[in-house]
């Protein structure tokens, strides 16, 4: 095996990890996937024959490309609308591989993740590398060029926004049961059955991007919820379950159309978040499954 084909081997040995830090990083999987391609272009003019730990010097490489590319996102406004919600990570709940499950840690719901979009881009990264990937606040330092003592104060300031975020119940199958019971109380115009069936503080998060703006909102409390879940009844025939990060999920697909994606954070057996996107042109570059119709 030559040199070229042995380096291409190592890499593909950590691709999932890297792609699995920019996911957090950066909630796109365009731009992760563009991170990765960018660490390889690195690491191939590089010389790393002094390198001892390659997984190391490949974490530390994707994690500058991804703080670059917040920073420049946070200097540009390239999300100037009022509701941003990342882009999600669909699965058929048949189709739970080792290596999707390893993309759908319930660390990377949705909920969390548009939480991370509130944070400066250090103290993002501090937070994703040590919370979530145990990377040593030594290191973390050298990436984000402060000392280890502020970069410690820096995914300690991210922790406590990110304590806010909603974590749902482990059980993906009760999940289940309460998200069909939304979508039987929604079809069947049951006001006070969708209530009973949602948090009273439950909000729900829609971002329809730019070609949507009147779908883009954050509605709070469950009676409002449920007031605009009845208003969507038509739509109810071409809901699709589908595991979303992690949670119980649906895809919305008149005529296997994709016109809708939906998160849905349950705790304590009631929905507590539902995060949307309708947003066509990014569903249109999102690699769906094909669901059951």
């Amino acid at each position: 095996m030559g040199e070229s084909d042995w380096l291409t081997e190592r890499f593909e040995e950590h691709r999932v990890h890297l792609r699995a830090v920019a996911y957090r990083m950066l909630g796109s999987l365009s731009e992760a996937d563009d991170a990765v391609q960018e660490t390889w272009l690195r690491l191939d003019r590089a010389d790393t024959s002094d390198v001892e730990n390659l997984g190391g010097w490949l974490t530390t490489v994707v994690s500058r490309v991804c703080l670059n590319r917040l920073r420049s996102r946070s200097s540009r406004r390239e999300e100037p609308l009022d509701v941003y919600v990342p882009d999600p990570i669909v699965r058929r709940e048949d189709d739970l591989d080792p290596e999707h499950e390893a993309e759908l840690v319930d660390s990377v719901g949705l909920a969390l993740l548009v939480v991370l979009e509130t944070l400066a881009p250090a103290e993002r990264l501090a937070f994703v590398l040590h919370d979530m990937f145990a990377v040593p606040f030594d290191e973390i330092a050298g990436i984000v060029g402060r000392s280890p003592a502020a970069a410690r104060q820096l995914a300690s300031r991210a922790r406590r926004r990110v304590q806010g975020a909603a974590t749902p119940d482990v059980d993906l199958a009760r999940q289940r049961e309460v998200v069909d019971a939304f979508f039987s109380a929604a079809r069947g115009g049951d006001f006070d059955a969708l209530v009973a069936v949602l948090d009273p503080d439950v909000v729900l998060r829609s971002d329809g991007g730019v070609a949507r703006p009147s779908v883009s909102v954050v509605v709070r409390g469950a009676e409002t919820v449920a007031s605009r879940a009845l208003t969507f009844t038509q739509l109810s025939p071409f809901v699709r379950p589908a595991v979303v990060n992690g949670v119980a999920g649906v895809v919305v697909a008149p005529a296997g159309r994709p016109v809708s994606i939906m998160a849905f954070t349950v705790r304590g057996g009631r929905i507590v978040e539902i995060d949307s996107i309708a947003d066509p042109e990014r569903l249109r570059q999102l690699d769906l499954p094909v669901l059951d119709s």
